[in-house]
């Protein structure tokens, strides 16, 4: 489903942004911590102000890239500078217009799931934890299925996300009883709700997977997981890749 604008505080932040209103931030709302603001700027960032985990992943991508959830359109325009045959896909109809205006020759505005197969990619690019649009364990198995129908043979998903584990210390040893798993709610299905201005977005679900559910999802699907890398806050980037 295609978010309208007046339930997309992202995407009208995004917007006022590259129309010259710097003043706001957006407000998040969590179901695990306090509110937090997310800096517009911040989404409008270039390849040097990135993240390592970010660089690194756009420096491995190859042939025909998708970059699902492409919001402002900032890693897509370092790979179309760069020569790649890319296009963005966001489900906000205002991210949308964000990338166009700043220039992205090629985005769709369209749900991951909603995709045609009919066109096939060589790279499935989801930054700042691109695979939480997925939103619960439950629908892994859908996103992998999906994901193999839109890949060529040999292609790849480059994905980063984090395990806030760390965030449920107090729980001792029983927090993989108690969170992980599809019969129990998984300790990194979070709820979040975003506000801006005067537009707040309807609540929705955000997925945050370890490496280890990643890994035993992922190869269930027959991909091949490899973390590339990790970060000193539990972030991480990995590589699943299909076989030729």
């Amino acid at each position: 489903m295609i978010i309208p604008p007046d339930k997309d505080p992202m995407g009208t932040a995004l917007l006022d942004y590259i129309n010259g209103n710097h003043d706001e931030n957006i407000t998040v709302k969590s179901s695990i911590t306090e509110d937090d603001v997310i800096p517009v700027n911040y989404l409008f960032r270039n390849f040097s102000e990135m993240p390592e985990i970010e660089q690194t992943a756009l420096k491995q991508c190859r042939g025909k890239v998708l970059d699902v959830g492409a919001g402002s359109g900032s890693h897509t325009l370092h790979l179309q500078e760069k020569g790649f045959d890319i296009t963005g896909i966001d489900i906000s109809e205002n991210s949308y217009k964000c990338c166009k205006t700043r220039g992205v020759k090629s985005v769709i505005n369209d749900d991951f799931f909603a995709l045609p197969t009919n066109k096939k990619y060589d790279t499935l690019l989801m930054m700042m934890n691109g695979i939480g649009f997925v939103g619960r364990v439950a629908i892994l198995d859908l996103f992998f299925h999906k994901a193999k129908q839109l890949l060529t043979p040999g292609g790849q998903i480059l994905l980063d996300s984090s395990d806030i584990k760390y965030m449920f210390e107090d729980e001792g040893e029983e927090i993989q009883e108690i969170f992980y798993g599809e019969d129990e709610a998984y300790y990194g299905e979070v709820t979040y709700l975003m506000e801006y201005k005067n537009i707040a977005g309807d609540p929705f679900k955000w997925l945050f997977a370890d490496p280890n559910l990643l890994k035993t999802k992922s190869e269930k699907h027959g991909f091949k997981f490899v973390k590339l890398m990790g970060g000193s806050n539990y972030e991480y980037l990995a590589r699943l890749t299909l076989p030729y």
